[in-house]
């Protein structure tokens, strides 16, 4: 087993196994099951609704959503503990020791910016599997959308800024966190500061050190200097535990002796205080001290609106990013939704008020101008041409994937070019008017069909 194949959090069964889910999805199961109802089925997962101020989103978690349709399975334990509840009957609970993903996936590929309403992705199985697996699909698409699409802003904040993830430890748990570094680094972050995101993802690795190590020492020049000897080749000293501007100078009476010992002094690091004046009066130290070439990193509750002014206003050549990239802070959660789309060959919809579907599977156009900018989207059913070029692409059939394991820097060259093409309006970090995403006929004409039927079934004995 090769270490990007090794379990990631010491715990597979917990994140890839068949009882992280929701009670419903079983019970709804079994008595699928019972009644028959194992005809092909078809769900798509969307959103429905951008948060305030966001104005795209940007699709990741496929990966992992891949991983766990390939290895889902129930195991003994569970079978016996499932069994020990008492709720499911044991013609049901022998059929789960066999269960495998057998169905087809259409996704977005991930690095894809998308609109509401449109599929990210599409389960096409038999009505059982296609329902068990929606709640960890959901859980995975959520997690890694959410930080892709919010650490995108942070990278068209930074206009070109180093950026790093500095977020595990307020991360929302173990694999939140590693997969928040994962989401932002394909959304164009530099690296993150989570080892196992490196070994496990190939992520640069960025450290620094903590005001603890400062403190430790009675002199905090010799601290410094410590730390740099222990780190030759190019070390990153925290500055701000006292005083931000003399310590600076200390870093400037340092230099000559580090210098002659080969030592390497890459950046300093600004963690508090008003962080764009620090700035300023710390490069102004380090140039008058000869030290241009020694970078200015700050950390210290940044969000993408405090990023794009410094970036503006400020000497500062790169950005740690924390709670805010891996909470999302100011939009938590997204309204997303995976909703059954198609049974038994004949196209459903969801006409819950403020919550009503499109119906049948469907595929988006996007068409881009000339001078290589999104120009509309065109939401229409799969199978239906359009001008544009079509996004959802088949990515599993029969429960395997039809290619390898896309490298995640193929990822984030996708990511890149897809913000590349944001319209000028959708690159700030301000609500803009609504990229247009026009709805076909044929999908509005479904759609009618549907309702015309489903009324009619309305007056049909039982």
């Amino acid at each position: 087993m090769t270490p990007s194949e090794h379990d990631v959090l010491g715990e597979r069964e917990l994140s890839r196994g068949a009882l992280l889910t929701d009670l419903y999805q079983l019970t709804m199961m079994q008595a699928y099951y019972e009644t028959g109802m194992t005809a092909p089925a078809a769900f798509e997962f969307f959103v429905r609704k951008l948060p305030p101020t966001r104005s795209f989103f940007l699709a990741a978690g496929l990966e992992q959503v891949l991983d766990y349709l390939e290895e889902v399975r129930f195991t003994d334990a569970d079978i016996a503990w499932l069994r020990s509840l008492d709720r499911f009957s044991d013609g049901f609970l022998d059929r789960l020791r066999s269960f495998r993903f057998t169905g087809d996936v259409d996704a977005l590929p991930e690095g894809t910016v998308f609109f509401p309403d449109e599929p990210v992705l599409r389960v096409a199985a038999p009505l059982p599997e296609a329902q068990l697996v929606e709640t960890r699909i959901v859980n995975l698409l959520h997690l890694e959308t959410l930080i892709a699409s919010k650490a995108a802003r942070f990278v068209l904040a930074a206009a070109g800024r180093t950026l790093v993830d500095f977020g595990l430890r307020r991360a929302h748990g173990a694999e939140a966190g590693l997969l928040a570094a994962r989401a932002a680094y394909i959304a164009g972050f530099d690296g993150t500061a989570t080892i196992l995101a490196g070994e496990r993802f190939g992520i640069p690795l960025y450290g620094t050190m903590a005001h603890s190590f400062v403190q430790a020492y009675d002199n905090e020049a010799v601290a410094l200097e410590r730390f740099a000897r222990a780190y030759p080749k190019g070390s990153t000293l925290l500055i701000d535990t006292y005083d931000t501007e003399a310590a600076a100078g200390k870093v400037v009476s340092l230099a000559p002796r580090l210098r002659e010992a080969g030592i390497r002094v890459a950046a300093v690091r600004i963690d508090s205080g008003d962080l764009g004046a620090h700035a300023r009066q710390v490069r102004r130290i380090l140039d008058g001290g000869g030290l241009t070439e020694v970078k200015i990193f700050a950390s210290g509750g940044l969000d993408e609106y405090l990023v794009a002014r410094l970036a503006k206003d400020a000497p500062i050549d790169g950005f740690g990013i924390g709670t805010n990239l891996v909470t999302s802070q100011d939009a938590p959660g997204l309204d997303c939704a995976y909703k059954l789309q198609e049974y038994a060959g004949r196209a459903r919809r969801k006409r819950s008020e403020g919550k009503a579907t499109w119906p049948g599977r469907k595929q988006v156009y996007r068409t881009i101008d000339a001078s290589n900018r999104m120009l509309s989207d065109v939401l229409t059913l799969e199978g239906q041409s359009s001008e544009g070029v079509p996004l959802m692409q088949p990515v599993m059939r029969a429960g395997k994937r039809i290619a390898g394991r896309v490298p995640i820097t193929e990822v984030r060259q996708r990511a890149s070019s897809s913000l590349a093409q944001l319209p000028e309006a959708l690159r700030g970090l301000t609500a803009a008017p609504a990229f247009a995403v026009q709805v076909a006929p044929c999908v509005r004409h479904l759609a009618d069909e549907v309702d015309a039927y489903e009324l009619a079934q309305r007056t049909v004995p039982e």
